[in-house]
């Protein structure tokens, strides 16, 4: 009996493509919901962490004050240590914790004196506001509202002082807070390095670890310094101007516009609008309120655009549009501390988020440039290709 003859295989034609690899169709879904999913997770996960942050407000805000007290106490004492070299580590921190205290308690009683004063000239202006408001009504066509004394009579005070006592005893309470947090976190200082060894044993893992904090601690340094010389320069120039056009209280407003320059784009407004303001009231007549407000405008757009760009340089390397976000989001969750706090916190975010591949997106939008890990250190911007840690950055590492 003879045999049916075997059927050959098909032969592939030679113009078709590769067949695709077994599994592979049935996989491409799975992956794309995979990563739907892990894009949702790391959705709620940054929900969560908000929440979080804004629920224990009150105890995370004075440990971010205290620690950034510590960056700049470290600062300076490290500055001190190369001013003279032969300086024992334990004097210069010692000397730097005692003229930080000295600065904050000066400035401190600065307020408290000024704002005393402030206060009891400004219930003199009640009937020179009276006044100016009746022109304003006057000249738009409106009836007079009621004089201020009857509309504070009205408001009833007394009930709002309890509220205030309690507000001061919170900021009081807060800065004790805070100087303890700075005291532990100076005293925790030995351990570091320990600690770092601890948790990256190889030498590889430590060297990038350290140059990770190294550029984080040199940007929040680098924007902290840069910040205070020129809210310096914007406040010595105001005080200036405003005590040559016999402004009451100048001080007070000098040191208010000092402060206000840490908050980004805020601040600025604060120090342009504020003084003048009350500076119509005093005067009674808009020409020289007029006249202030543009050069106290002059002021802020010269420093701000001319001294502070070339004084910053690449040192922050930060999206102006992050910069306005962190703004809005922080101040959301920690009010007015988490507005001083909003672009150091961006930077430290940016450059932690660069160090990872799946998160290294979010740290390019968030660049200036593009380039988040080419945010500069003590040694210059960081060298491409280069692994492991200088002399001069190990010195750096507390």
């Amino acid at each position: 009996m003879a045999r049916p003859p075997a059927k050959t295989p098909p032969q592939p034609s030679p113009n078709a493509g590769p067949e695709p690899a077994a599994g592979q169709a049935e996989r491409a879904p799975l992956l794309v919901v995979d990563g739907i999913g892990r894009n949702a997770l790391v959705i709620l996960a940054v929900i969560a962490c908000g929440g979080a942050l804004w629920l224990l407000g009150g105890i995370l805000t004075p440990l971010a004050l205290a620690m950034f007290l510590a960056i700049m106490v470290d600062s300076f004492a490290r500055r001190l240590e190369q001013r003279w070299p032969k300086l024992p580590d334990s004097v210069s921190l010692a000397v730097a914790i005692a003229l930080s205290l000295l600065i904050f308690g000066a400035a401190a009683y600065v307020v408290a004196d000024n704002a005393t004063s402030f206060v009891t000239k400004l219930v003199g202006y009640g009937p020179k506001l009276d006044g100016i408001i009746a022109q304003v009504a006057a000249f738009a066509g409106l009836e007079a509202p009621p004089p201020l004394t009857k509309l504070i009579a009205e408001l009833n005070p007394a009930k709002y002082l309890g509220q205030f006592a309690q507000g001061l005893q919170g900021v009081l309470s807060d800065a004790v807070f805070v100087l303890i947090y700075l005291g532990f976190i100076i005293a925790a200082k030995r351990g570091f390095k320990r600690k770092i060894v601890a948790l990256f044993p190889h030498n590889r893992e430590r060297d990038e670890a350290i140059a990770v904090f190294n550029r984080i601690r040199y940007g929040v340094e680098r924007y902290l310094w840069v910040q205070t010389v020129t809210g310096l320069m914007i406040a010595a120039a105001s005080w200036v101007v405003m005590i040559i056009f016999g402004l009451e209280n100048a001080l007070f407003w000098a040191f208010l516009i000092f402060l206000a320059s840490y908050i980004p784009i805020i601040g600025g407004f604060i120090g342009v609008v504020f003084p003048p303001v009350f500076g119509l009231i005093q005067f009674g007549t808009p020409i020289p309120a007029l006249i202030l407000l543009a050069i106290l405008w002059g002021i802020q757009f010269f420093v701000g655009n001319v001294i502070q760009p070339r004084m910053q340089g690449e040192s922050l390397n930060i999206d102006p549009v992050v910069v306005l976000l962190a703004l809005a989001v922080w101040g959301l969750l920690w009010g007015l501390p988490g507005m001083f706090l909003s672009t150091p916190l961006a930077v430290m975010a940016m450059i932690i988020l660069a160090e990872f591949d799946g998160s290294r997106w979010i740290a390019i939008l968030m660049s200036q440039n593009g380039d988040p890990r080419g945010l500069g250190d003590e040694d210059g911007p960081r060298k491409r290709g280069r692994r492991g840690k200088s002399d001069k950055a190990q010195k750096a590492a507390p």
